[in-house]
């Protein structure tokens, strides 16, 4: 089984946290909280804008490492272990709070379904080209 595949749909699926990071670090104005009419809070406003940017940078290691999956397993399952366990408080969340609007649920999805299957599919990509 080859890794291309796999590095392919890796740089495109980094393109998630690199838009919607780049979009959080707008803070409040986040058009994807737009509804939610959030207050002029200095707290989560510099929250949201932190996690952006570090959700930014997560997507730009990916975009990185995508063409390195092969050479950098480690860094790949780390990687997706730090979108696994967002994943976790997200579910977290839904449970304590309710489930948060459409977009946010696939968010989830892919976080605690795909990371898993993502690990799983660079193991078996690299595994038959050693």
């Amino acid at each position: 089984m080859s890794p291309r595949p796999l590095k392919m749909a890796t740089a495109l699926l980094a393109l998630v946290p690199l838009v919607t990071g780049a979009l959080a670090l707008m803070g409040i104005n986040d058009p994807l909280f737009a509804d939610l009419h959030l207050p002029r809070d200095a707290t989560l406003d510099s929250q949201l804008r932190f996690f952006g940017g570090v959700w930014f940078a997560l997507g730009l290691l990916a975009l990185w490492l995508s063409p390195r999956i092969d050479r950098e397993p480690a860094l790949f399952r780390a990687l997706w272990l730090m979108i696994f366990l967002g994943g976790v408080g997200r579910l977290l969340s839904m449970v304590q709070l309710g489930l948060p609007f459409a977009p946010f649920i696939g968010f989830t999805a892919l976080e605690v379904l795909g990371a898993p299957l993502f690990v799983w599919w660079q193991y078996r990509a690299c595994a038959s080209n050693v």
